[in-house]
């Protein structure tokens, strides 16, 4: 490739990067990128949201990176796994659109997903 279109090539790959918006229980809003083929979980890390705690580091056996999934989005995000499910009804402030953000994928589809954060995850 020549210069101009490694460049080209280099914003259409950047501008692929979905946005992942955190809205933390004290109002504090985070609009990121994320790498496609991350965990929401590991966004919010990368990128110091304080409320994602991850005490187990994206095992799926903590629920402290419990997540409200914005209505609008809950149907392109999906329902939570079995294991999941289990671990959301031991959490506290479950709403019906909760999820563990270790377990939500992200795909070039979630460009634009809300999400916010319970205040007892809060630092």
């Amino acid at each position: 490739m020549h210069g101009t279109e490694t460049k080209t090539a280099e914003k259409a790959e950047i501008s692929a990067m979905p946005k992942i918006t955190f809205i933390e229980h004290d109002g504090t809003v985070h609009t990121v990128d994320a790498e496609v083929g991350s965990t929401v979980m590991e966004t919010a890390l990368k990128n110091d949201v304080a409320s994602i705690v991850a005490e187990c580091g994206g095992g799926c056996t903590c629920a402290t990176c419990l997540v409200h999934v914005d209505p609008a989005w809950y149907e392109k995000v999906g329902g939570p796994s079995e294991d999941e499910e289990y671990m959301i009804d031991g959490a506290f402030e479950v709403t019906p659109t909760s999820r563990l953000s270790c377990q939500i994928q992200v795909t070039e589809a979630l460009d634009g997903l809300v999400v916010r954060t319970p205040s007892y995850q809060g630092r």
